[in-house]
């Protein structure tokens, strides 16, 4: 397994502390419970509307000791902080071609026991109109769930919903999905 920030000894402690503090003095509160029997899931994270999402989702991903990997364009993964990006569990996506990112996320699933990653569905943190699927194929292809997590800027919050198994029926079972995600409107 790939070292990161949270499979660091002493260092997963001190950030775990740190996310505690930082969120109470910001009057932030991180929400919901994992489900711990589950090893393997894509967690989506919507809305991602600001640079601030990435801090406030990985303090909370700390408070509720969710040690994800999370997709990050490549070009924060440039020198000098390529390195800190990836300890801090960031995979780098080349956005300009086709990489088959959804095959290389499916084997990734497939070759490790405990896998996390967090996507944001909107692909940006511009309004969109429409969710990318990608989320959904990596899912529904490597058999994992969908857990539902969100930051909510207007009340303070963010944290992990309930658990979607994809059916295989896109359309449908987006609609179901973006339902969760009314109440988070973006700020």
């Amino acid at each position: 397994m790939q070292r990161t920030i949270f499979n660091t000894p002493i260092i997963s402690h001190f950030f775990y502390l740190f996310s505690i503090v930082v969120l109470k003095l910001t009057g932030w509160k991180a929400e919901g419970v994992f489900p711990k029997d589950l090893n393997k899931a894509v967690v989506i994270a919507a809305p991602h509307t600001t640079n601030w999402d990435m801090p406030f989702s990985l303090m909370i991903a700390f408070k509720l000791k969710l040690p994800i990997y999370w997709l990050g364009k490549q070009s924060i993964f440039k020198f000098p902080f390529g390195g800190i990006m990836r300890w801090m569990g960031g995979i780098p996506v080349e956005r300009s071609k086709s990489n088959n990112l959804v095959g290389s996320l499916v084997d990734r699933f497939a070759e490790q026991e405990h896998l996390l990653i967090m996507m944001a569905p909107e692909g940006t943190r511009a309004q969109v109109t429409a969710w990318k699927s990608g989320f959904y194929h990596i899912a529904y292809s490597a058999k994992v769930p969908i857990v539902l997590a969100y930051i909510d800027y207007r009340n303070k919050r963010g944290g992990v919903g309930p658990t979607f198994i994809p059916t295989g029926d896109y359309e449908q079972d987006l609609a179901e999905i973006q339902r969760f995600y009314d109440t988070f409107r973006r700020p």
